[in-house]
């Protein structure tokens, strides 16, 4: 695909991209500029801040889609909404969303991938379509982008703090209060790589999380957990903080679960986001799965 824009005024190259082709971010453009794909006036150029004259004419080509080894697989997929930029899927327990060490087949990505092969390229060769994650055992609410202008669109209401994600967490114990907020900064445990920790303002990000107690039971409490960041295991991370780890955590929490469950009780039950060319956020809502219904039930019946 080539896309050709003459100059109305003078510009810096990448900005005056920018402002032009929305439906790409800056830093995709820039690399766009730099790996060649770009000519000012027939001629290639290479530098993001080149300063372009009045009337010079730009052209910019497209590159076709890196080749990609993913091969897409007929899984089922319980697909909440669909239009031709986005995807809104309940994600069940024990998915992972995008390969990985250990996980080159069976996840997301690829079931996305079967059901639409449109996807293959978009955002990323190894994560087509992804602009946000949920652990493998967290089930819910997830968002995948059909197209580069959808991916950047997402990603830029995700990076502005637009959208408004509610998950439920059942934890062990009871919060120091009903209701509250969580800042703790959070980085790679010293100790061991592969987990997240609650560390000093130096060594980590901001991580901010608001909680509202839901219901409670003789020894656990329903959350309703709301992250302002998207830190990696924030959740449970930040309710472990509180003293109240999540139920089935056996990473933050206690290693012996105190109710008989094969995964940790957080789901993202709900979402609400402004779609690409929408004026209002719309809302999205994923109830609890059966096995997470069932673990209240009985601890109702038990209270």
């Amino acid at each position: 695909m080539t896309f050709t824009i003459t100059a109305a005024t003078a510009d810096r190259l990448d900005k005056f991209l920018v402002a032009h082709l929305s439906e790409f971010s800056r830093s995709r453009l820039q690399a766009l500029i730099r790996d060649g794909f770009v000519s000012v006036d027939d001629r290639v150029v290479t530098k993001t801040g080149m300063l372009l004259a009045a009337n010079q004419k730009v052209i910019i080509r497209l590159p076709a889609p890196a080749p990609s080894d993913l091969v897409p697989e007929e899984i089922p997929l319980d697909i909440l909404f669909e239009n031709q930029d986005v995807m809104v899927i309940n994600k069940p327990a024990g998915m992972v969303v995008h390969p990985s060490a250990g996980h080159g087949t069976g996840t997301l990505v690829h079931a996305a991938l079967a059901h639409a092969p449109e996807l293959e390229g978009v955002g990323g060769e190894r994560r087509p379509g992804i602009v946000h994650r949920l652990d493998k055992d967290t089930s819910g609410l997830i968002l995948i982008a059909k197209n580069d202008h959808a991916h950047h669109w997402l990603q830029d209401q995700f990076k502005s703090r637009k959208v408004k994600k509610i998950y439920l967490a059942l934890v062990d114990g009871f919060p120091p209060t009903p209701s509250g907020r969580i800042e703790a900064y959070i980085g790679r445990d010293p100790s061991h790589r592969k987990k997240m920790a609650i560390v000093s303002e130096q060594k980590g990000r901001s991580a901010v999380t608001e909680y509202f107690t839901v219901e409670t039971f003789a020894r656990h409490s329903l959350i309703e957990a709301h992250p302002l960041t998207g830190r990696t295991h924030q959740i449970r991370l930040h309710l472990a903080f509180l003293g109240c780890p999540i139920v089935g955590d056996t990473i933050y929490g206690h290693r012996k679960s105190s109710i008989d469950l094969p995964r940790h009780f957080l789901h993202a039950a709900r979402l609400t986001i402004q779609l690409p060319g929408e004026e209002k956020a719309r809302t999205f809502e994923a109830a609890l799965p059966p096995e997470l219904t069932e673990i209240l039930n009985d601890l109702r019946s038990n209270h």
